[in-house]
C-alpha cells in the first residue's frame, strides 16, 4: 500500500525551473500583465499553429468573450452538451442566452452532427463543441451541418496539445478556442486561460474586453508615455486580464509539454493494459492514440454485473486514499438548468446512460508509477469481490 498519502485526481508538475521563473518575475518589479504575458501568447500560438491567442484569467471567461465577440445576446440559443463542466453552460447565460443541451457518442463521449442538429432553431447563434478528456473532435464534419449563421466554439480545457488523426492539432482549426490553465490541466498556472483564434482584428477586441475595455494595458503605458494618451474606452469591458507571474510559469510548463505526454501515455498505457483483462470495462474511443492529450482516463464500469453502484465503489477507492472522480454529472439533471421545467430535462440517453457507470482516475505527470499499480490493483480487487457477492448468492439458489 502507498501509505496514508492521498492520490489526488489531478496534480500539477513544477520543477525547479518554474520556480527560478517566478523568482525572476518578482525580482523584476512588474508582476502584472506585461513582457511574459506576451512572450507567453506568442510562444503558445507557435505550439497550437494558431495565428492569434489572447490569455485571460480563466476558461471560464475565454468562453464567455468568445461567445461575447460572436455577437451572443438574450434571445439566442446556445447548443452545448450536457456532459461538461458547467463552465460551457454558464457563459451563455451570463449573457442572457438559453442554453440547449444535446447528447453525446457514448464511445467518444463528445458531441456529433447528428446531436447537434437535432437542437438546431432559427434561434441558434452558436455550437459549443468539448474535447471531452482531450480526445481532439473533427470539426469539419459539425461545420457542413450548420448554417453559415452558427459560430462553432471550441471548449478545449481538456485538450491542450491534442491533435486530429492528420495532425492537426486542436487551436489551429481557425475557430475561436478555448484552454483552460486551472491546477490539473495538462499545463497549469494555477489558474488562466487562453483565447486561439485566426482573426486578427477580433483579436485586438478580445484583448481590449479582457481588461475594461481599454485599447492599451499598463505595461504599455509604463514602457511607453505616447500610450497614456490613447486609453478612450469604446465599449463595456472586463476585469479578466492574466499576469506575468502566471505567464513564466505557463511558458516553462509549455516547454516541458513533450515530457508531460509521455508520462500520461505511459501511465494510461498501464491502466488500459491491467484494466483490459477486466471483463465489460470500456474505454473512451482512441484513449491510446498519439492525439489524445489524456487530461482525463475514464472507464466505464459494468455496473449492471456488480453489487456495488459506481457511487459506492467510487466512496471505496476514495476510502483507500485514491482520488477517483467523475467527469461529469449531467448538467441537464441539475435543477438549476432545468430552466423550461413546465417541459422537463430533455431525453438525452447516452448521456444518462454514461453518467451511471463512468469513474475517472487519477492521471497527471506527477503521478508515480508505483501510485499507478496501487490505483489499478484496488479497482481490480474491489470489482473482483464486487462480482463475487453478485454471483454469489445467485448460485446458492440453484
Amino acid at each position: 500500500m502507498i501509505g496514508n498519502t492521498f492520490i489526488p485526481f489531478g496534480k500539477p508538475n513544477f520543477s525547479e525551473d518554474e520556480i527560478l521563473a517566478v523568482t525572476r518575475v518578482l525580482k523584476s518589479g512588474w508582476v502584472g500583465m506585461g513582457p511574459e504575458t506576451t512572450a507567453f501568447e506568442e510562444e503558445l500560438a507557435a505550439f497550437l499553429d494558431s495565428p492569434q491567442v489572447v490569455l485571460v484569467n480563466s476558461c471560464t471567461s475565454a468562453l464567455f468573450l468568445a461567445l461575447l465577440v460572436h455577437g451572443v445576446q438574450p434571445g439566442d440559443e446556445v447548443i452545448c452538451p450536457s456532459l461538461t463542466w458547467c463552465s460551457t453552460a454558464n457563459a451563455a447565460l451570463y449573457l442572457g442566452a438559453k442554453v440547449v443541451f444535446c447528447d453525446v457518442d457514448p464511445s467518444t463521449m463528445c458531441i456529433t452532427p447528428e446531436t447537434v442538429q437535432g437542437k438546431l432553431t432559427a434561434k441558434t447563434k452558436a455550437v459549443i463543441l468539448v474535447h471531452f478528456g482531450g480526445l481532439a473532435v473533427d470539426v469539419a464534419p459539425l461545420r457542413a451541418v450548420l448554417p453559415s449563421r452558427v459560430a462553432i466554439i471550441e471548449d478545449a480545457a481538456h485538450a491542450l496539445g491534442s491533435c486530429n488523426p492528420d495532425g492537426r492539432k486542436v487551436g489551429s482549426s481557425g475557430n475561436v478556442t478555448c484552454f483552460s490553465f486551472y491546477a490539473n490541466k495538462n499545463l497549469s498556472t494555477g489558474e488562466g486561460g487562453a483565447i486561439a483564434l485566426s482573426d486578427p482584428v477580433m483579436s485586438e477586441r478580445l484583448r481590449a474586453l479582457r481588461l475594461h475595455g481599454l485599447p492599451t494595458d499598463a505595461w504599455k503605458r509604463f514602457s511607453d508615455a505616447r500610450h497614456i494618451f490613447n486609453c478612450q474606452i469604446n465599449e463595456l469591458g472586463y476585469k479578466m486580464n492574466y499576469t506575468d507571474l502566471q505567464a513564466c510559469i505557463g511558458r516553462v510548463q509549455l516547454r516541458r509539454q513533450a515530457e508531460f505526454h509521455e508520462r500520461r501515455l505511459k501511465i494510461a498505457s498501464y491502466y488500459y493494459k491491467r484494466l483490459s483483462e477486466q471483463p465489460k470495462i470500456r474505454f473512451q474511443s482512441e484513449i491510446l492514440s498519439p492525439g489524445h492529450s489524456r487530461h482525463l482516463f475514464v472507464v466505464r464500469l459494468p455496473i449492471r454485473e456488480l453489487s456495488l453502484t459506481r457511487d459506492e465503489l467510487l466512496m471505496e477507492l476514495r476510502n483507500r486514499q485514491i482520488g477517483a472522480s467523475i467527469h461529469y454529472t449531467p448538467l441537464h439533471l441539475m435543477p438549476f438548468y432545468a430552466l423550461d421545467s413546465h417541459q422537463g430535462p430533455p431525453e438525452l440517453p447516452h448521456t444518462e446512460e454514461l453518467s451511471k457507470d463512468i469513474m475517472t482516475l487519477p492521471i497527471s505527470a506527477s503521478l508515480e508509477m508505483e501510485e499507478a499499480e496501487y490505483i489499478v490493483d484496488q479497482v481490480v480487487n474491489l470489482l473482483s469481490e464486487a462480482t463475487k457477492t453478485l454471483i454469489t448468492p445467485q448460485r446458492s439458489l440453484k
